[in-house]
């Protein structure tokens, strides 16, 4: 059977809700995202794509993610706690193409405070869910190939390494950027499942929650 393209409801896990993106979601996104740490590994273009103010992130994000016939962005927000409902991160299910049966899980940047937790499993749980159910045959993650910190988080999701795209796109400063690049087929899908779904066992019930900084409420 052709893929067929999702509906755009949102998605719940035990951690986490993707709501299918909103500019109305921008200002909360400037304040999880619109950092030197989560732009140094590539996101967005590179360092040099970091937006120097909220008016800049406003016009990147609604760039960045915008929808359309073979795009769905969604907005990443904890769910329970004490803070139920804060936005932590954005991603993409991308370069939907349904008679090739094939997605992009991409454009995705969180909340500092939530690295290492069990927002990015689940995430990519959810969406790899929405995928496969819909008959796509083949999801694509890619990354820069100097940003180990992202393709060790690809790898331990059980994706499948494929290669190094070279001179594959440019970074924000204008620099070449080659480009790591993963895959998971259907056939792989109820094995990666498995490890997504053990590993946010292994996280326990306690909801996730983002560190607070000094001086910020």
């Amino acid at each position: 059977m052709t893929a067929q393209r999702p509906a755009a409801d949102e998605l719940v896990g035990r951690f986490i809700r993707l709501s299918p993106f909103d500019a109305a979601d921008i200002p909360e996104l400037h304040r999880a995202l619109c950092r030197p740490e989560v732009f140094a590994g590539g996101y967005g273009g590179g360092p040099a794509g970091l937006p120097a103010d909220a008016e800049a992130f406003d016009a990147f994000a609604r760039s960045y993610y915008s929808a359309g016939d073979a795009a769905m962005p969604w907005t990443v927000r904890l769910r329970g706690g004490a803070d139920d409902g804060l936005v932590v991160g954005a991603t993409k299910l991308g370069d939907l193409d349904l008679p090739e049966e094939s997605a992009h899980i991409g454009w995705t940047a969180y909340d500092p405070g939530v690295w290492g937790t069990a927002v990015n499993p689940e995430t990519k749980l959810l969406l790899l869910d929405l995928a496969f159910r819909h008959c796509f045959g083949r999801v694509k993650i890619q990354a820069d190939a100097i940003n180990a910190r992202s393709r060790a988080a690809i790898e331990k999701l059980g994706a499948a390494f494929e290669g190094v795209l070279r001179r594959h796109k440019r970074r924000a400063d204008g620099s070449w950027r080659d480009s790591a690049l993963y895959s998971i087929v259907i056939d792989e899908w109820p094995a990666v499942r498995a490890g997504l779904e053990a590993r946010l066992v292994a996280a326990g019930e306690r909801p996730v929650s983002r560190p607070r900084e000094r001086g910020v409420e």
